[in-house]
């Protein structure tokens, strides 16, 4: 116990019992999601009735859980495609320009870390409700919200990545005759792949638990989304169709882990990192 080389059973004993504690709930819900009753605490057996087959309480007959579950993952598409792409105009900006402003700009893009969820979400629900903005509460408002609420996470992610970039294969692509939106084009956003991907599945995952800013920006049952849907069912006689919805989702965010974990792969390997600046002239 007192070797310095000694193997760390105590960090793995911890580490095991801390996955067991955050995944055991989760586990026990996706096995009822598969029960042929309606308890949710009793097993009776294995059934798809939940997903498809119960002609009108399953995810796939009841329309207001097939409702939203296709809202949610409409509201992390959406949400992803603009976010994402205009994270990575911001970072750039912010990693080239210098002076109060971009300052106060990358001061203010952070403040969604620290300020809680619940005060944007009412400031949000009050801007849309007593402004004149050009869009009311529903799928345009949530969207809205979410992409001021995630903005921030490509913008970190990016910037991250820009910094062990560096300037100088810019620079080489410029020497070798690219214009300065061709260099950025041809030769950092490439390189900047991973980065965006891995961006873009933290944007979508985190946009499916969404609550906050869905719920006040929501208009009527055709905007409610899964974790509305759960919240406001939870309380009163659920059915284990709640824990199959639970299921998809988070089938669905697995789905696009795995997919982004290969895209990464694939735009990981041979990096120019490891080729040198010489490797741009092709390119460029």
């Amino acid at each position: 116990m007192t070797g310095p080389w000694r193997r760390p059973y105590m960090l793995a004993t911890v580490t095991v019992l801390y996955l067991v504690w955050s995944l055991l709930p989760v586990l026990l819900a996706v096995a009822f999601s598969f029960n042929s009753g309606r308890s949710r605490s009793t097993w009776q057996g294995f059934s798809l009735r939940w997903f498809v087959s119960d002609p009108t309480r399953s995810v796939w007959n009841d329309d207001s859980l097939h409702g939203a579950l296709t809202h949610t993952l409409l509201l992390g598409l959406l949400t992803m495609v603009v976010a994402v792409p205009l994270g990575v105009i911001f970072a750039l900006g912010l990693d080239r320009w210098r002076g109060r402003l971009p300052a106060g700009a990358n001061v203010l893009m952070l403040l969604s870390f620290v300020m809680p969820e619940i005060v944007l979400g009412v400031g949000l629900f009050y801007m849309v409700t007593l402004l004149q903005t050009p869009f009311d509460l529903g799928t345009t408002a949530q969207v809205v919200g979410l992409v001021t609420f995630q903005l921030s996470y490509p913008v970190v992610i990016v910037r991250a990545r820009l910094l062990t970039i560096g300037p100088q294969y810019e620079e080489a692509a410029r020497d070798l005759g690219a214009s300065a939106l061709g260099a950025i084009r041809r030769v950092t956003l490439p390189m900047l792949a991973p980065a965006i991907v891995t961006s873009a599945i933290l944007v979508f995952a985190d946009v499916l638990d969404d609550f906050v800013i869905v719920r006040y920006l929501s208009s009527d049952a055709s905007t409610e989304t899964t974790s509305m849907k759960i919240y406001n069912t939870a309380r009163g006689a659920p059915t284990p169709a709640l824990n199959a919805m639970a299921t998809l989702m988070l089938l669905s965010s697995f789905v696009v882990i795995a997919v982004g974990y290969l895209v990464m792969r694939r735009l990981s390997r041979g990096e120019p990192e490891a080729a040198g600046l010489g490797s741009f002239a092709g390119q460029v």
